[in-house]
């Protein structure tokens, strides 16, 4: 998967970090998080820890794809 960041800024004590990301398949996904501001931190930090809240919900897309494209029979019930 790629990630890219669309957006990163400062609004009073939080810095928001925004993601669009895409996987093998050209499917697209946004996301954005804040996280809070602390002295001497790194940006590299701040989209590190944007992205550790993601997670999940990355976790959950990827996984929206799992049954795509499959072929079902209702005769067998079963995926082939």
């Amino acid at each position: 998967m790629q990630y890219t960041i669309k957006n990163f800024h400062t609004t009073g004590s939080k810095k928001y970090v925004g993601f669009s990301i895409t996987d093998s398949s050209e499917n697209q996904f946004v996301i954005d998080k804040q996280v809070d501001i602390v002295d001497g931190k790194t940006n590299e930090s701040y989209v590190q820890d944007a992205l550790a809240l993601c997670q999940d919900e990355i976790n959950e897309w990827t996984g929206s794809f799992a049954l795509v494209g499959r072929t079902w029979n209702p005769n067998t019930n079963q995926f082939e």
